[in-house]
């Protein structure tokens, strides 16, 4: 029997389960190039280049390894633009008895896949995605039951599970999350090392010039395109990452600093998220680089709670609440996304140098996404759906099953406390204790109301202020909340009708 052995472009590992057992003899590899793939959000420049050149040298790989691959790219005049109609193309064209895929990791795709049996009247294999130490599977049958999901949880059970920073049945080091030690600011004098960057090399110059040209219109530049592409350049960029980075990534974790968009981050979330490189493997390094002395134990638990904790922890949610999950809106927030989120052009440093660097490299670390642009959309009250769009359409990384569930449960709350116990709202004095963005900005982070006083100061009491029935209860919040009940309702109305003034300024 021949079989069409599909391999999606965030599929590309060698050990995915759609090539277990592949016949070089019969079976053929289908990978597409495909405009919806790239405008169902108007993605970064530099995100589709990285997709399209990994999914080339992944092509040529397999090729080297003797299979035969049916590759299709975007600019080839008979391309229809589609995943659906490519397909049938393709099994008009090899005539096989049946289709092999990994299962997608959108909903959307996997959607598309469903339909794929009765429109070819061949049998479709939908096989598990294995890369994951959890699968789908697995995730709800530890939810199940649970009245509230919370990732330390999830967190703890796959340590044990996978035998991960364990000491038999104990956590490395005594403590099962050494959160505390990873929160300090950067010091003026700690310069952040150089990180590996990639050239472009031949193939992806040749996507580079197809992008420029078709996608013109989209966000961000691609002069500092750097990204990994190829498995080889993965793994250096690992080895870079725990040479270089992680031995003070737990201690900098949260810090930010004008111009220095990676610090001590791994940069490895696009290799992952594309298949590129393991979590199985990253994970084993990191803890190497603890056992070896390499690196200290509050870093490396910090790495492996990012990629073994939360990356996995959000996959879960997506799958077991998806498509329900994407029209979230627990604190009915309907404003449009501002217009600077796309420009930079804004007053405010910190949200300035956000949008910069991430049009600038397709990237912002997780606290800048969280408590800088993700703060301010929650502050504003700005509607989940279009600031989720917005995070999915601007980072390298952003895959919709790890980005939605991050942006609606923990950037704006949209799920109501689905994902985590409190909103992640702050006001500037956050901002100002974790970064140097505060110097030098068109406000005054030390004034709480006023024409020059920081903005998320006032747009921090208001929404407090305005959220009372969904939030005063919450025991995180009770602090802020005795704060405001001391206030007269005069003092109240004036600190709200100041943020809704500046918000509509907005606009």
């Amino acid at each position: 029997m021949s079989r069409l052995r599909i391999i999606l472009g965030d599929q590309l590992s060698l050990g995915i389960s759609a090539l277990t057992g592949l016949d070089s003899e019969r079976d053929v590899v289908l990978m597409m190039e495909v405009m919806e793939e790239n405008t169902y959000v108007a993605h970064h420049k530099q995100k589709i280049v990285l997709v399209l050149s990994a999914m080339r040298h992944f092509a040529e790989t397999l090729r080297q390894a003797g299979i035969a691959v049916d590759y299709v790219t975007l600019d080839d005049p008979s391309n229809t633009g589609e995943l659906t109609s490519e397909m049938t193309r393709a099994v008009a064209r090899h005539r096989p008895d049946g289709v092999v895929v990994t299962e997608p990791g959108e909903w959307r795709v996997q959607e598309v896949v469903e339909g794929w049996a009765a429109l070819t009247g061949l049998p479709v294999e939908v096989r598990t995605d294995e890369r994951f130490y959890a699968s789908r599977a697995r995730f709800a049958a530890w939810a199940q039951g649970r009245r509230a999901w919370r990732m330390e949880h999830f967190y703890r059970d796959m340590r044990r599970e996978h035998k991960v920073l364990m000491e038999g049945e104990k956590p490395a080091g005594g403590a099962w999350n050494y959160d505390g030690e990873n929160r300090k600011p950067l010091p003026e004098s700690t310069q952040p090392p150089a990180r590996l960057r990639f050239p472009p090399d031949t193939t992806t110059q040749a996507v580079m010039a197809m992008v420029e040209q078709r996608f013109s219109d989209h966000f961000g530049g691609l002069e500092d395109f750097g990204w990994p592409v190829s498995r080889e350049d993965a793994v250096r960029a690992l080895s870079d990452f725990i040479d270089v980075g992680l031995p003070r990534f737990g201690d900098y974790q949260d810090a930010m600093r004008a111009g220095g968009p990676f610090l001590f981050h791994s940069l490895l979330a696009p290799a992952l998220n594309l298949g590129l490189l393991s979590p199985r493997e990253v994970c084993q390094a990191a803890e190497r680089a603890w056992r070896s002395g390499a690196a200290p134990l509050n870093a490396v638990e910090g790495f492996v709670r990012q990629v073994l904790g939360w990356r996995e922890y959000v996959r879960g949610v997506y799958w077991n609440l998806m498509p329900e999950y994407a029209d979230r809106n627990a604190l009915q927030a309907t404003r449009r996304l501002p217009a600077f989120y796309w420009t930079g052009k804004t007053a405010m440093r910190c949200l300035r140098e956000a949008v910069s660097d991430t049009a600038r490299y397709a990237y912002s670390h997780h606290i800048q996404r969280l408590m800088v642009t993700g703060n301010f959309a929650l502050l504003a009250g700005v509607a989940p759906r279009e600031v989720e769009r917005w995070y999915l359409a601007v980072y390298a990384d952003a895959v919709e099953w790890v980005e939605m569930p991050n942006t609606l449960g923990m950037a704006v709350f949209a799920d109501g406390g689905q994902m985590a116990s409190k909103p992640y709202a702050a006001s500037g004095a956050y901002i100002d204790r974790m970064s140097d963005f505060c110097s030098g900005c068109a406000y005054d982070v030390k004034q709480k109301t006023g024409q020059n006083a920081c903005p998320f100061n006032y747009l921090y009491w208001a929404f407090l202020i305005r959220q009372k029935d969904h939030l005063s209860n919450n025991p995180r919040l009770a602090m802020p909340y005795r704060t405001i009940a001391g206030w007269t309702s005069e003092r109240q109305g004036a600190i709200v009708a100041e943020a809704e003034a500046f918000l509509d300024g907005l606009e």
